[in-house]
């Protein structure tokens, strides 16, 4: 007779969703990582391959895991709603996606909580992060996209429509009508990888090493962090925060942080520390993580 599974063996089911790239982690039920993956989104291939490979790859990994899956936490770009997802135009046919009913399909009715990528992000620098002691805090995210997330009083604000944050659709420039994401266009991780292609650059990451020297590479990335910059001011004379957390690809680059931090401390009456996450690259798997630590809380233990 098999063993009786019991609280230690009960699992967390964290899924980060992103334009570029997927993550998928299993926790214990304290939200510890057991085992994390990630995987490409081909975006180009459309929103339902995705989501089912994410899936595949959860399946496998709770299957070799062994334990009793208890909930999951999903992280997704765009303002959730019951139906479907607004505002996460990088993944043809993502918007249609009922993300907690299909992991609750492929996972027997599981405890699921979804939220915004980035609001994820911030759940994560609360709990285990940066802003643990910072109050108001605002996390910056600068990877494929551009957004933020706004935390006060130890929560995150998510706003009317679950879109607090979205600044990736500030206008830019003197015109109204730019379709889409308009700061986005200018700066992001897809925005800085076509920039860099024009130099004969790979990506991102060459154009901001290449931009350490002065020249034409530094000249035209000063030009798009000038323009987020100017956005950010708005957004730290709104709030006033304490701190501000970068997290994403691009946050890596110490000359973006740089330069960020001088436009600041310029312009603003109060500076707000500028400083990179502990975990860039995972805080939004990690709020996942956390959001199904917090559902877990309605499933008996074992």
């Amino acid at each position: 007779m098999a063993p009786a599974v019991t609280a230690w063996r009960d699992r967390l089911l964290g899924i980060d969703f992103g334009g570029t790239k997927m993550a998928v982690a299993v926790a214990d039920r304290d939200g510890t990582i057991l085992a994390a993956q990630r995987l490409a989104t081909r975006a180009e291939s459309g929103a339902e391959q995705a989501l089912g490979r994410a899936l595949d790859l959860a399946a496998d990994m709770v299957a070799r895991d062994g334990g009793r899956l208890v909930a999951a936490g999903i992280a997704t770009p765009g303002a959730v709603r019951a139906d479907g997802i607004d505002l996460a135009p990088n993944v043809p046919g993502w918007e249609s996606l009922r993300l907690a009913a299909a992991v609750r399909k492929r996972f027997d009715d599981v405890e699921v909580e979804v939220c915004n990528d980035l609001n994820a992000a911030a759940l994560a620098e609360l709990r285990l992060g940066r802003l643990r002691d910072a109050d108001p805090g605002l996390v910056l995210g600068i990877g494929t996209g551009t957004a933020a997330a706004v935390t006060v009083g130890g929560t995150v604000l998510s706003g009317r429509h679950g879109a607090a944050g979205e600044i990736g659709y500030a206008i830019t420039g003197a015109g109204w009508r730019v379709p889409g994401p308009a700061l986005e266009q200018v700066f992001s991780g897809r925005a800085l990888d076509e920039l860099a292609r024009t130099f004969g650059l790979a990506d991102a990451a060459e154009l901001c090493a290449a931009a350490e020297e002065p020249g034409a590479p530094r000249d035209a990335l000063t030009e798009r962090v000038d323009e987020l910059a100017r956005h950010l001011v708005t957004c730290c004379l709104l709030i006033d925060p304490q701190r501000i957390v970068l997290v994403g690809g691009v946050a890596g680059s110490r000359l973006v942080r740089e330069m960020l931090s001088n436009r600041l401390a310029h312009a603003l009456p109060y500076r707000p520390e500028v400083v990179l996450s502990d975990f860039p690259n995972d805080a939004s798997l990690l709020g996942a993580v956390t959001l199904a630590a917090e559902a877990a809380r309605a499933v008996p233990s074992g």
